[in-house]
C-alpha cells in the first residue's frame, strides 16, 4: 500500500506514530463510544500543525469535545468514579 495509507506523512511527522499514542491513551475508556469520541479529539489535536487548516482541525476537535463532555455528563457516565 502507499506511504498515504498506511503510514501519512501528518501521522508520523514525531518520533511516534499518532494510532500508537491513540490506542495507548484510549485504552481505559468505559466503552467504544467514549473512547471513540476521546480518540476523535487526541487526533485531529495531534496534528493539526500538519496540515492545511489548523483551526479546522481545532473545531473538529472542540465538537468531538463537546459531544464527550455531553456524553459524561448523562447516565452512566457521571456517576462513574474511579480511582
Amino acid at each position: 500500500m502507499s506511504n498515504s495509507v498506511d503510514h501519512p506523512p501528518h501521522y508520523t511527522a514525531g518520533k511516534i506514530e499518532v494510532i500508537e499514542v491513540l490506542e495507548d491513551w484510549v485504552q481505559h475508556a468505559p466503552d467504544a463510544r467514549v473512547g471513540s469520541l476521546q480518540w476523535q479529539c487526541l487526533k485531529y489535536l495531534s496534528r493539526m500543525w500538519l496540515k492545511k487548516d489548523p483551526l479546522e482541525d481545532a473545531m473538529k476537535c472542540r465538537w468531538y469535545l463537546n459531544r464527550l463532555i455531553n456524553t459524561l455528563a448523562t447516565e452512566p457516565y457521571k456517576n462513574d468514579c474511579r480511582d
